[in-house]
């Protein structure tokens, strides 16, 4: 048995309490490392599992930011996003969330039923029981939608079989319907009475209510994830799910506390080197949808200045930012701030150098020679000749496609982190609390069930404003009620208004200066063609407004949901990778065929860490017939689009 495979561990109660992280055991017990079987209780392991699965900073920097993040196109860098994975990250991601997440809830659950099962147990321990194995659901559908396969069994010492997506679905499902029942009438500790019990729970304190909310909120994601592969089991447990009580409000939302340190509670955006800034997406969804006008938003004298006409693209330097990508804005900086804008972007990502902004990053802390300049350089392509052109970056509002920009590296550097918005403080220095199922999921969830004509409390429209207020509440945005009327296109031709589903024409005259010359002149800019979308039906129908503002209200907390929407809808809009050189990853996207997506331009999954596939090769053989033959990062899941 190789021990640095996770999931053939089958730890011991006892090694698993005594590397755990859960002060309230150590105070408990005397000396951890020696505690009977009488000392180890379910709670202990659930807590485990769920701060684990919180991530610290080590893992959170590899999974969380590296791999999800970018995947899900919440800010700009490489990594998977142009197909490349390190086989040392997902490593230490699979075999921190196996070893000390999946193997302590898979003990609790044991341990639960052996205390039901022989009368010692608590008079709350049927509770308990059904919150572990939530949890293990959701644990599950996480493994499972990072590497498109799982061992839903292999946690007792034995090298586990793999099974894919949809056999992983069908146990998840299942195990949220059950659990859901049983915490309908089940016993919550009293927080009066069991503190030291509640405690443990940082996110609910072990109230089967609220676990029941986010049980069936979380069976509604999961099976929204099948609606195009089994539109009927989706449809099925989706409608069971939701009549039987979902997350609906902030008091309800499953987040959990996050702390200043380096353990599982520390912020999971935390590392000062991951510069996290805004992604091309991002940009291109908000600019210009809700109409809400930046002069409006930020109303301080020193932004002024620097807000641009609503009708002006920016300044196009052509000769030094990539062209082959199909971001509708290759070629252009802006340079100045958006005439409008949606208001949760100024909350989410700060204005380039707007140092005077209590929610401005200063990271990396170490260099802040780096994180304060403001002033790049645009060069000629003949080294012996001068600088171009000098740029003061500050107050601007870009966001550079990442991908290779070959040749074009040598000559500018403006995709240095300072020249970009970058993600808001509050968001890095763990003072937050780190979201797992907000509201407006839910509510986006409800619309786009109502969109395909199933069983659902309220309508398309109703859920849709629900969704978009609660995400503005979260965020302390304004303009909301005008937002929901607005009309106005952004950069990929989505509005917000529900009713306003007409189609933007293809092409917009725009001005824009030729950076060259210095001369404005008037600009063809064309929405995205179909053919560069994966999602081709429209750009303005219910289903795109839905992703569109699931994606922005997702932003920056469930990048595995926006990663997840994106593989089996094609929505919203990913522009492409540039490929000015061949990517070493992605031989597949060339400068002849790039405007012509398809869905292995789009990383699909992670691909297995090499501890499953040298330490238990019968087991490896399992996950190879689940995914298909192929072990690779452009092989899609079971529920994601095929084509």
């Amino acid at each position: 048995m190789n021990k640095m495979n996770s999931l053939i561990s089958g730890l011991s109660l006892l090694t698993i309490l005594s590397i755990g992280s859960c002060k309230d055991f150590d105070e408990v017990n005397t000396n951890p490392t020696v505690a009977s079987k009488d000392q180890v209780r379910t709670e202990y392991l659930i807590n485990q599992a769920i701060i684990t699965a919180q991530q610290d900073p080590h893992i959170a920097e590899r999974a969380f930011v590296r791999y999800w993040k970018n995947a899900g196109h919440q800010q700009r860098e490489g990594s998977l996003t142009i197909g490349a994975t390190n086989n040392d990250w997902s490593t230490d991601y699979y075999s921190r969330m196996t070893t000390k997440s999946l193997n302590p809830i898979y003990q609790a659950i044991a341990l639960a039923k052996e205390n039901i099962q022989s009368g010692s147990a608590k008079p709350y321990e049927t509770t308990l029981l059904a919150v572990a194995r939530v949890w293990r659901a959701y644990m599950l559908s996480e493994l499972c939608d990072v590497f498109g396969v799982v061992a839903i069994e292999g946690y007792e010492g034995t090298n586990p079989k793999y099974v894919g997506a949809k056999e992983a679905y069908s146990f998840i499902l299942n195990e949220l319907k059950e659990a859901s029942e049983v915490l309908k009438t089940s016993v919550s500790p009293s927080p009066s009475t069991n503190k030291e019990v509640t405690d443990l729970d940082h996110a609910y304190g072990y109230n089967a209510t609220k676990w029941r909310m986010y049980a069936n909120s979380l069976r509604m994601r999961l099976s929204m994830r099948l609606s195009e592969v089994d539109p009927s089991l989706a449809k099925s447990h989706f409608e069971e799910a939701v009549a039987a009580g979902a997350i609906l409000n902030a008091s309800n939302r499953f987040e959990i506390v996050e702390k200043d340190g380096w353990d599982e509670l520390t912020g999971v955006m935390s590392r000062e080197w991951n510069a996290q800034n805004l992604s091309a997406t991002y940009n291109n969804l908000t600019v210009g949808l809700g109409g809400i006008t930046t002069a409006r938003q930020l109303k301080d004298a020193r932004y002024q200045s620097h807000i641009k006409a609503d009708n002006y693209l920016g300044v196009r330097y052509d000769k030094h930012l990539p062209l082959t990508t199909t971001d509708p804005m290759r070629g252009f900086y802006f340079d100045g701030l958006p005439a409008t804008i949606d208001p949760r972007a100024y909350k989410t990502f700060i204005v380039t150098g707007d140092t005077l902004n209590p929610q401005f990053c200063f990271y990396p802390s170490w260099n802040l020679g780096l994180v304060k300049k403001t002033e790049y350089e645009l060069k000629n392509n003949d080294e012996k000749k001068t600088t171009l052109v000098k740029i003061d970056a500050r107050f601007t509002w870009n966001a550079f496609v990442s991908g290779s920009w070959g040749d074009l590296n040598a000559i500018n550097d403006l995709s240095n982190i300072g020249a970009m918005p970058r993600l808001a403080l509050k968001y890095r220095n763990s003072t937050s609390k780190r979201i797992f199922f907000p509201e407006w999921e839910t509510y986006f969830l409800i619309a786009e069930a109502a969109e395909r004509g199933w069983t659902v409390p309220m309508t398309g429209k109703a859920a849709y404003e629900a969704g978009i207020k609660a995400s503005f509440a979260y965020h302390g945005a304004d303009f909301v009620d005008e937002y929901l009327s607005s009309e106005a296109y952004n950069r990929v031709g989505t509005s917000v208004a529900w009713d306003h589903t007409t189609e933007p024409s293809p092409t917009v005259t725009m001005s824009y200066v030729d950076g060259y010359t210095k001369q404005r002149g008037s600009y063809t800019y064309r929405y995205p063609e179909a053919k560069s979308r994966l999602y081709k039906r429209a750009m303005n129908d219910h289903l795109t407004k839905i992703i569109t503002q699931k994606f922005i209200a997702n932003t920056p907390w469930l990048p595995l949901e926006t990663w997840s929407d994106h593989r089996r809808l094609g929505l919203p809009f990913f522009e492409t990778p540039a490929v000015e050189k061949p990517l070493d990853n992605m031989l597949q996207l060339t400068k002849t065929n790039y405007e012509t997506v398809s869905i292995d331009f789009y990383p699909q999954r992670v691909s297995l860490p090499s501890v499953i596939s040298a330490g238990n090769k019968s087991g490896y053989a399992s996950a190879l017939q689940a995914l298909g033959g192929k072990d690779g990062v452009f092989v899609p899941i079971y529920w994601a689009k095929k084509q």
